[in-house]
This record gives structure tokens, C-alpha cells and sequence, in this order.
């Protein structure tokens, strides 16, 4: 257990905390929200230990082991990963070592009393040790390394040659196997794709310490946590429920303030126009030096930046043909290595498609080729009429070039925005994290996360119909992420994503683009339905029975057997995925068809003439049923 009492911490005559009261213990799982800057990471540092707070109390139980994970800037060199990950029990080995110390001790010892105390000593080691893990090291190593998304052969590469990413991915291992009492984890899951967040999540729900998390991902902390701690001016308020629960309660929290703020605001407002209409004149005086202290004196009312809610509205797409995209045959290598071969695709303008798979599936490859910034590849991807392209890029931080980073943010908007949306730069950069001061810093000031945040916004000021983003929602909070969705779903136009985030994928997607492998064989698989209908289909892909693996001899069959039966079952999907399709097809017409008869039944040439009218109405009958015989067909498939 470690406990803060009234803990308070400046920097300068601005308080980070104020007052804080907290305790984390065994069983603890917990958020830490809050605005950017309002003192979260400053928060987990002092419950480590790396920041001494000015005044308060700070207990941490006597043997208590506390980790501290932060956002980046933990580089590793000089070893193998394995060997790296293997340090996690170093502690463990001076346990061992202690261990034998004392069996060498108690060889020699005569004494009853003193041998009982070593023994007893030794004994707990013992439990220490043993609880630890250390003797199934290696397969702990194992299953963490994977679980976060390294391939077996990356255990005897060298540290250095992983990058930033990569390299948080070592620190969260190497934390995850030391298996502390208490973790602090502020961005677990920035650098990590959907299996590897999926993997940590059942992780934590197994794990028996407590915890305390900083994500921006709403659907990750829904999933691992039961109460949230919101720092706002200093303050620290418990929460009890998922996120989403706290956001709800906060909410109606919020529409007090509102209440109040605006009551504030024009108070405010009023004191300031008396002050200045009275200012010079000496009778007033009196009157304008109370109505000067008052204010002064005044504890303003401020809107948490973590809940107000954000909305974005960029250019109309430029009007375009149906087909936003086809791409035909696609094949890309990288030496030796395939990524996939022969892939086929068509998007329709207006279509927002999500394309998921494992890490190095291919997806950004992919994503660059359809946005034409790779053009070494086999086929060919040809865009529809008028369909002008915005492409962004998990490296666009480093497509800067030196005559923009002189600028300042606002300057660097400002540039190549449209003149309609001048007026609404500030409030544009302010929901992508730019607020205050923040637009007067120079652009080649900026961490890599503040300019990929800025080159993003830049792309979408422009007017395209068809929006290419791989990882859009790296380096957002959560409301940030909601004003982006939300701007997403109503854009116009057509959206080709990758993404790691679970709620963004789930909203903004229509359909999704599986990328897999089968040993060196590529496979596409395209579904008609958003991504939480696509892990539904693929869950239930997974739980079928195995196809039966064919005896020869009273020995297992080799692995062509189980690559044909592989392929005939991914043959079979893929020719219910296009019966699918079909049926949808034919559902949407006869839906067309039917609204228009419906229009043209209400006109008065029709609904005047009795024969007519009933001719009419017969179509749009017989267009019914044929629309409930297709959809219970389709309802059929999709169940099977």
C-alpha cells in the first residue's frame, strides 16, 4: 500500500497539487484523468518516489515494490532482448544469493535459537522466491514478449536496434515480469497495436497488485478499470465505475458548472463596464475601488478542458464520381518477404474503410501505396473521377521542413488555410491540444506527438474527398479523439484508415479489410460491417471445430492437409462474404426502388387516380416482400 495525506507540490506560484489525498493498494484499479498539463504524470512521479511533494505525508508500506512506466524516453543498449527482459529478476537473484549464504551459515551454526532465526529467514526467502516466478522465467519471458507483440526471433536481437516504440515496449515488459505491488503506468498503450492492448488487458485483469492508469483510450480503461481520480486546478475527486461511468456522472457535473460559469461571466462582465464607464470620476471612486477588489478577490469558475465538448468542421469534400478507389492485383515484396499478393479492392466515395492486421501484415505498406506514396509495387490503383487525396502518416512529424519550423503554430496554420476558416483556426488547434500560449510556440520547438498533431490538422484544412490515415489518433486525449471521430462520420467524403484505438475503429468504420498470413501466403478478406461486426465474425470463425486433420498410416497428415483444409474454409468464407454482399446489394436497390415509387404514389397525377394509385401501390407491395425474403436470407447467412 502507498498512501498520500494532503500532499501539495508547486512549480513556481502555480499549484500542481493541492491537497491530495489518496491511497493505492492490492486490488486497486484505477484512472488518473485530466487535462493536458493539469499534473498527471507529476502525480505518478510522486507516488514513485522521483518527486519529493512540498508538504503532506507520504506512507508506503513497509516491502513494498513500486513501478513507474512513463510516456517515453526509455532507451535500451548493450544486450539482447531476452537478456534485457531477463533482468526484470534481478532482484530475485540476490534473494538466491542471500539463500545461500545462509545454507552455508546453518552448516555451521550450533546454536538452536540462531539456527530458528536463519531458518525461518530462509524460509521466507524461499516463499519470495517462489512466488516470484523465477523458476518458470523462461516462459514467462516467453509469453510476455509475445503477448506484446515481438516475434521469437527478436530474442537475440540486439536492444539498440529497436526503435522508440519498441523500446517502451521492452521497458512495459520488463516492468510486467518484476511483477511490482503497485504499477503506474501513464500511456501503456501508445505504442502497442490492438493484440498486444487486447493481450495487456487480460494481463491486468490477472494480475493481483493494484494499479493506476493514464490512457487515452476509452475502451482499454473501460476494460480495466472500476473507479477513476480526476486532477483538475490541483484537486483530486474519486470516482467510482468504468471511464464511461465517470463521464456520465461527470457530465451532469459539468452543466452546474456551466450554470455557473456563465452566472460568473456576466457578474464579470458587469463590474467591468461599471469600473470602466466610472473609473475617472471622483464620486464613483469608492464605488469602483470595491467593485476592483471584488474581482480581484473573486475564485473564478473554469470549465475542466478534459470535458468540454469539442466540435470540428473542416472543408466540403470537392464533388467526385462513385468509386472513390480501385486497386487491382496488388503485390508488394520486400526482398524475399511477401506482404501480399493479388489484392483486389474498391471503394465507394463516401465509405469510411478500416483495415486491420497483425504488425507486419502490411497495413501501412498499403496505405502508402493507395495514397501513391510508394509506387514500387505490382498492379495498379487507379483513383475515380475528381478524387483528390490527403495522406497522413505515423512519421508525419518528420515531413516538416525547415522554413515551416521557423514559424510559430498559429503561423504555420495560417498559411494554406482556406480564407472561410481563418476565424476558426484557433478554436481548430485548441481541440487538437493547442491552447493558450501554446499557438505562439515555434513549430521547431514541438515534441514529435505535438507535430504530428499539428501536421494532421494542417492535411485536413484542405478540401479532398478522399482521407488516407495511418494512426490518426496517435498523440490525442479522448476528447480530442471524439471532435476527430465525430468530424469523420460527418465528412463527406471517403476515409481509408488504420487505427489502434478500439472505440475510434468501432465508430467511424463501414467496413473493414483484414490483412492475414498463413506461413508465407498472404490472404484479404474484406466484411461488410463495421469492426465491432468483424471481431463478432471472426470470434465465431475461431470457435467452430477445427477441420479434422486427415490419418495416414496411424500418423498425423503432413501440412499440405491442413493448408488445403485452411484453404477450403477460407474459401467457404469467402464465398459467403460475397453472397453477403450481394444480398445487401439487392436489399439497398429494391430499398431505392421502393422510396421512389412511395414519392411517386403521394404525387396528385397518382393518388387522384384510383387505377393508378393501385398499380403503384402493388409494386411497392410486392417490392416489400421481395426486401423481407432478401433480408431473412441475408440474416441466414450471416448467422451461419
Amino acid at each position: 500500500m502507498v498512501q498520500f495525506s494532503r500532499i501539495s507540490l508547486a512549480f513556481g506560484d502555480r499549484y500542481i497539487l493541492k491537497d491530495v489525498s489518496l491511497v493505492v493498494a492490492a486490488g486497486t484499479r484505477a484512472a488518473l484523468s485530466g487535462a493536458n498539463g493539469a499534473g498527471k504524470t507529476t502525480l505518478l512521479k510522486a507516488l514513485a518516489g522521483i518527486i519529493a511533494p512540498d508538504s503532506g505525508e507520504k506512507s508506503v508500506q513497509k516491502g513494498c515494490r513500486i513501478s513507474y512506466l512513463p510516456q517515453a524516453g526509455l532507451v535500451y543498449r548493450g544486450d539482447s532482448l531476452y537478456n534485457e527482459a531477463e533482468k526484470a529478476f534481478s532482484p530475485v537473484k540476490s534473494l538466491i544469493s542471500r539463500m545461500e549464504t545462509l545454507a552455508s551459515i546453518l552448516e555451521r551454526v550450533k546454536n538452536d535459537d540462531e539456527s530458528a532465526k536463519l531458518l525461518e529467514e530462509y524460509h521466507i526467502l524461499s516463499e519470495m522466491v517462489e512466488n516470484s516466478g523465477y523458476n518458470m522465467r523462461k516462459q514467462k519471458i516467453q509469453a510476455v514478449l509475445e503477448g506484446l507483440g515481438f516475434a521469437p526471433n527478436d530474442k537475440k536481437r540486439p536492444t539498440g536496434e529497436f526503435s522508440g516504440g519498441w523500446q517502451m515496449r521492452i521497458a512495459l515488459a520488463k516492468m510486467l515480469l518484476a511483477t511490482p505491488d503497485i504499477l503506474l503506468l501513464d500511456e501503456p498503450t501508445n505504442y502497442l497495436d490492438i493484440e498486444a492492448r487486447s493481450w495487456l488487458e487480460k494481463w491486468l485483469a490477472d494480475f493481483r497488485g493494484g494499479y493506476i492508469l493514464v490512457s487515452h483510450d476509452r475502451f482499454f480503461l473501460d476494460i480495466t478499470v472500476n473507479e477513476v481520480f480526476e486532477l483538475f486546478q490541483g484537486r483530486l475527486k474519486h470516482y467510482t465505475g468504468n471511464y464511461t461511468a465517470y463521464e456520465t456522472v461527470r457530465k451532469a457535473e459539468l452543466e452546474s458548472i456551466i450554470k455557473r460559469y456563465n452566472d460568473q461571466q456576466e457578474e464579470i462582465s458587469k463590474s467591468e463596464d461599471l469600473i470602466r464607464r466610472f473609473r475617472y470620476k471622483a464620486t464613483k471612486a469608492a464605488m469602483v475601488q470595491e467593485r476592483i477588489k471584488r474581482l480581484e478577490k473573486m475564485e473564478r469558475v473554469e470549465i475542466p478542458e478534459s470535458l468540454k465538448k469539442m466540435s470540428i468542421r473542416f472543408p466540403d469534400p470537392p464533388h467526385c464520381g462513385k468509386i472513390a478507389l480501385t486497386a487491382t492485383g496488388l503485390g508488394k515484396c520486400y526482398g524475399t518477404r511477401r506482404l501480399f499478393d493479388g489484392l483486389d479492392i474498391s471503394v465507394n466515395s463516401g465509405e469510411k474503410l478500416l483495415v486491420v492486421g497483425r504488425n507486419g501484415a502490411g497495413k501501412t505498406t498499403l496505405l502508402r501505396i493507395l495514397a501513391g506514396k510508394d509506387t514500387d509495387f505490382e498492379g495498379t490503383v487507379t483513383y475515380g473521377a475528381g478524387i483528390a487525396v490527403g495522406y497522413f502518416s505515423q512519421d508525419a512529424a518528420e515531413t516538416l521542413d525547415g522554413s515551416e519550423e521557423g514559424k510559430s503554430v498559429l503561423e504555420y496554420m495560417e498559411m494554406d488555410a482556406p480564407i472561410a476558416l481563418m476565424p476558426k483556426i484557433r478554436d481548430m488547434l485548441g481541440a487538437f491540444l493547442f491552447r493558450g500560449n501554446d499557438i505562439d510556440k515555434s513549430v521547431a520547438v514541438l515534441s514529435g506527438g505535438e507535430k504530428s498533431r499539428l501536421a494532421l490538422l494542417k492535411m485536413l484544412l484542405k478540401p479532398m474527398n478522399l482521407l488516407i490515415l495511418d494512426e490518426p489518433t496517435n498523440h490525442l486525449d479522448l476528447q480530442s479523439k471524439d471532435a476527430l471521430m465525430d468530424t469523420l462520420k460527418a465528412f463527406a467524403g471517403t476515409v481509408i484508415f488504420v487505427s489502434h484505438d478500439r472505440a475510434f475503429m468501432e465508430g467511424l468504420s463501414m467496413k473493414t479489410l483484414e490483412i492475414s498470413r498463413i506461413g508465407t501466403i498472404s490472404n484479404v478478406r474484406l466484411f461488410y460491417g463495421n469492426y465491432g461486426y468483424y471481431l463478432e465474425k471472426t470470434v465465431t470463425e475461431n470457435t467452430v471445430e477445427a477441420p479434422p486433420k486427415v490419418e495416414e498410416s496411424g500418423k498425423k497428415s503432413g501440412s499440405k492437409e491442413l493448408f488445403a483444409a485452411e484453404k477450403r474454409r477460407r474459401t467457404e468464407a469467402r464465398r459467403q462474404q460475397r453472397r453477403e454482399a450481394d444480398l445487401l446489394s439487392a436489399i439497398e436497390a429494391f430499398e431505392k426502388e421502393k422510396d421512389a415509387l412511395e414519392a411517386v404514389l403521394s404525387t396528385p397525377a397518382i393518388y387522384t387516380n384510383g387505377e393508378k394509385a393501385r398499380a403503384v401501390q402493388a409494386k411497392i407491395d410486392r417490392l416489400a416482400a421481395e426486401i423481407e425474403e432478401k433480408t431473412a436470407e441475408w440474416e441466414k447467412v450471416t448467422s451461419d
